[in-house]
Order: C-alpha cells, then structure tokens, then sequence
C-alpha cells in the first residue's frame, strides 16, 4: 500500500511538471510526463494515464481563448490525425515494450536537438505541409502520448501570433487527445481501477499547475521555455535509449 500511494504522488506531480509546460507553450507536456512516468511504471499504464490528464488539460486551455485560434490550420490537419492514430494504435499494441521504448527515447531525443537548433518562425512553409504535420501528430499521439512536436513544428512556421499559436495548437490537440482516449478504451487501456485513481490525483495537480502557467504565460517567452524543455528532454530520451538498449 505504500508503495502504491508513493506511485500515485509521483505521478501527480509528473503530472504538475508536464502541464506547467503545456500551459504556457499549448504542447509538450507528454513529451515531458510520458519519458519520465516510464522510469517508474510501464509505457502502457504511462499512455493511458496521461491520455486523461492531457485530454482534461487540453479541454481547460483549449477553450480559454478560441477565438484566437485559426480554424483554417486546424481543418486542414484533422483528418490527417484520424489516419496517423489508427497506424499508431495498431503499432502500440503489437511491438514489444523494449522496441517501443527504444522508439519513443530516439523520438524524444531528435526532437530536443531540433528545439535546441532550430529558430521558430525563421522561414514560412506552405500550407500543405499540415497534412503531414497531421499524420505525423496522429501515429505519435497513440504511440507515444505526445503528438504535438509535429503540430508545433509545422505552426511554429507559419504567420502566427503568440496567442494564435498557442490556441490553434491546443484546439487541434483536443481532437487529437480526444481520438487517443477512444482508441485506448477502444483497445481497453484506460479501463482498470489503478488508471482511475492515478488520472484522478494527476488531473487534479494538472489543474493546480496549468493555474500557475496561465500566470506565467503572460511573463515568459515562448523560445525561453521551449530551449530549457529541450534540454530536459534531451536528457530523458537518452536515459530511455540507454534503459531499452541494456
């Protein structure tokens, strides 16, 4: 019993940590509970856990500020994200946990060296590069609880706004978390007691946290946070290739 209580404070406060992020750049907080949940319990329990946590965040910010959201990016991406979380559950439930954690450390990694190299909003991309962001966002989202890295990339090139950015890629992300949700408890993932009362403490220190990043959201830049995320997880996909590959 101790130890079950010890898991559920842990979690909670993987929890706090991943929505601070989320609140303030509108993605990125899977890419920050998911590699560290893993340290302590299997990527499965991990996915369907913060498959709630994401999906209540996301509810709460998402409709914060839609207005400021440009419905346009998210039409354009949607169906993609529907194809993209069907491969990404089938794939979910029938490779093995070490290649699948090889996967996500490699897919973390490369993403933490392209936040650390790149320069959001240097160039401008075509529109079309949203389908592929899509599907992309999709298969990542199922397999790896974090589909927002392709949504961002593909924003984070576009003309828009902090605020724009921000509302766009969190009303896009509803859906996509939303489309993870029914695909685990199509497959039965989320449907056991200890995911229950895991989301139930996790959700609530997520509320508590996404209430201090609406606060510091207005005080810290985008590009500041996004470079200290990147270093953090450039440490946690190495950890996780190290762990698969021993």
């Amino acid at each position: 019993m101790p130890d079950e209580i010890w898991l559920v404070v842990l979690i909670a406060a993987i929890a706090f940590i991943g929505s601070l992020v989320y609140g303030i750049t509108g993605f990125g907080s899977a890419l920050v509970t998911i590699p560290l949940a893993t340290h302590f319990v299997p990527l499965p329990f991990a996915l369907a856990v913060f498959s709630l946590v994401d999906f209540a965040s996301a509810l709460r910010i998402g409709f914060q500020n839609p207005k400021d959201a440009v419905k346009a990016e998210i039409m354009r991406m949607v169906p993609f994200i529907l194809v993209g979380t069907v491969i990404g559950i089938t794939a979910l439930v029938n490779l093995p946990r070490s290649k699948t954690m090889l996967a996500l450390g490699l897919f973390v990694a490369c993403y933490a060296v392209y936040a650390l190299l790149s320069r959001p909003g240097a160039t401008t991309v075509s529109r079309h590069w949203a389908y592929l962001a899509g599907f992309s966002g999709g298969i990542t989202s199922t397999l790896f609880g974090a589909g927002g890295p392709p949504y961002a990339i593909y924003l984070s090139h576009r003309p828009l706004s902090k605020e724009q950015f921000r509302a766009t890629l969190t009303l896009n992300t509803v859906f996509s978390i939303g489309m993870r949700v029914t695909a685990f408890a199509v497959t039965g993932l989320i449907f056991r007691v200890e995911v229950g009362v895991a989301a139930a403490f996790a959700v609530l220190a997520a509320m508590i946290g996404l209430t201090l990043a609406s606060w510091a959201f207005k005080r810290v830049t985008r590009e500041f946070l996004l470079r200290v995320v990147a270093v953090l997880l450039l440490a946690n996909g190495i950890s996780l290739i190290v762990r698969a590959a021993g």
